[in-house]
């Protein structure tokens, strides 16, 4: 069997796959079927350059849940400049995570939860995929009704005689009415077509989805600021709560939320990092999708939240319905579609194709990419995704929740990488259970990974559930990672 290795600035692309779910060669000497399939093959052609990474976090940041997210802050009690400064401090934090996690599935093309098999196992390494894949069926429910939310904005805008029907109390089933059931279940749908058409089709889609949301957003703005007048926007939204260095540790927290929020697609970024021309241009993609992006992004974000104070007499954080008080018919429908299919975007690529790759590397014989991401979309229904994201308060503690099991798994991937294997990686070994296979280990797992893992997430848990705590519970993420980080240091050695 050849051995391919990758070290850093060297990578070694196995000729044995062309994208994720594409057809290829029969599988490789000496390759097991209980780790490879088409899908969860090295890449042979790395296609991607710098503008398709940048149109990815184009669409992550820009999609109904990022801006719902961003004026959630305000709840803080900050003022204006106060969030737009945690918001840039916290996306240059997840600009150089993602820059560290993209390293190894770039190097050798493969998606997150093959990478994390050269960490946790070949067969341990569905303990973080999993985890991963769990994570995602919630982010892709919360994304989906949030979108689905601008299309009932609409129906109720041209036929205000189905209002009735968005009456949760008359007409609801499980905390959501008929009419928004009926928007969810065909975002839904719209999803899944897009997904079913490959990979080749998402990269289209979000190359158009996050420029698109540009625009609108900017009209968006400049209309709101118009409306108001620029005297009578205000930068106290949240309200002066807080005096002199009182406000540092409350920026802080919200510097921490922003991570949390990011902390889904940045764990599994190596899904997209394995189409990378290089790791220069995953880097230069990263930087102007995220800080410089961002920036914008942010400027937009609280101009828009701050206007509709005088245009509207309330804070409203939500664009959706911020577009929905508009008095034009077209510009409601345009925005509101912009909206959606900003969302659509982001779903597909963090939230759909991260299960995808997770699911199916727990059984390549019988879960494909497609099916994967399939049974990540019809668990998005069950969890009834309307009440994990309808307030401030329940956006944040669910924002701590997922850090919590997402940054022990971040801190023991980045460890393992960088300072135990110094960036080195046996590519075939990936896909072998044989016992003389580098990430055999015992048993096909990693148990001082796992010994690492397990504490660090029970305290990050901790820290969210005990009251006693809940002055950490915002940290969650950096706490798991930290001490996932310390632990399996320690443990490696």
């Amino acid at each position: 069997m050849a051995q391919f290795s990758a070290a850093p600035g060297n990578p070694a692309i196995s000729p044995y796959a062309d994208d994720g779910a594409s057809s290829e060669p029969s599988m490789p000497a000496g390759y097991s079927d209980r780790l490879y399939n088409e899908d969860l093959a090295p890449l042979r052609h790395q296609t991607w350059g710098a503008y398709n990474i940048f149109a990815f976090w184009m669409s992550d940041v820009h999609s109904v849940g990022g801006y719902v997210f961003a004026g959630s802050l305000f709840a803080l009690g900050l003022t204006s400049w106060q969030v737009l400064i945690a918001l840039l401090v916290g996306i240059t934090i997840v600009n150089l995570l993602c820059n560290l996690i993209a390293k190894p599935s770039q190097a050798n093309g493969v998606p997150y939860p093959v990478a994390c098999r050269a960490t946790f196992g070949v067969l341990g390494a569905n303990i973080p995929a999993v985890i991963r894949g769990l994570i995602a069926v919630a982010w892709y429910g919360i994304q989906t009704y949030l979108a689905s939310s601008a299309l009932v904005i609409v129906v109720l805008k041209f036929v205000p005689q189905l209002l009735p029907y968005a009456d949760v109390h008359h007409h609801g089933f499980l905390g959501l009415s008929m009419l928004g059931w009926t928007g969810f279940m065909v975002l839904w749908v719209l999803q899944a077509l897009v997904f079913w058409h490959g990979m080749e089709t998402i990269k289209k889609f979000i190359d158009f989805a996050g420029p698109a949301v540009y625009v609108v957003m900017f009209i968006l703005a400049g209309y709101m600021v118009y409306r108001a007048g620029w005297r009578n926007i205000g930068i106290n939204l949240g309200g002066v709560k807080y005096h002199g260095m009182q406000v540092v540790p409350v920026m802080i927290t919200a510097i921490s939320l922003v991570v949390s929020y990011f902390s889904g697609p940045m764990l599994n970024f190596g899904d997209f990092s394995r189409y990378g021309k290089s790791f220069r241009s995953v880097q230069r993609g990263n930087f102007w999708g995220l800080p410089v992006n961002f920036l914008a992004f942010s400027l937009v974000t609280v101009i828009t939240t701050a206007a509709t104070l005088p245009v509207f007499g309330e804070l409203i954080t939500d664009p959706v319905e911020t577009v929905g008080r508009i008095d034009y018919p077209t510009a409601v429908i345009l925005g509101a579609l912009t909206f959606t299919i900003a969302t659509i975007g982001i779903n597909i690529v963090a939230n759909f194709v991260s299960p995808a790759f997770d699911f199916s590397n727990v059984a390549p014989r019988l879960i494909s990419w497609r099916m994967g991401g399939m049974l990540a979309a019809v668990a998005s229904i069950f969890i009834t995704p309307w009440n994990l994201f309808n307030n401030p308060a329940v956006i944040h503690y669910t924002l701590d929740v997922l850090g919590s099991f997402i940054g022990p798994l971040y801190g023991v991937l980045i460890v393992d990488y960088f300072l135990v294997k110094r960036q080195k990686i046996v590519l075939d070994d990936l896909y072998t259970v044989s016992p003389t296979g580098s990430y055999w280990y015992r048993n096909g797992v990693n148990y001082r990974a796992v010994a690492a893992l397990l504490p660090a997430a029970v305290i990050a848990v901790a820290c969210v559930m005990v009251p006693a705590l809940d002055g950490m519970a915002n940290f969650s993420w950096f706490i798991g990672a930290g001490l996932a980080a310390l632990f399996y240091r320690v443990l490696a050695r």
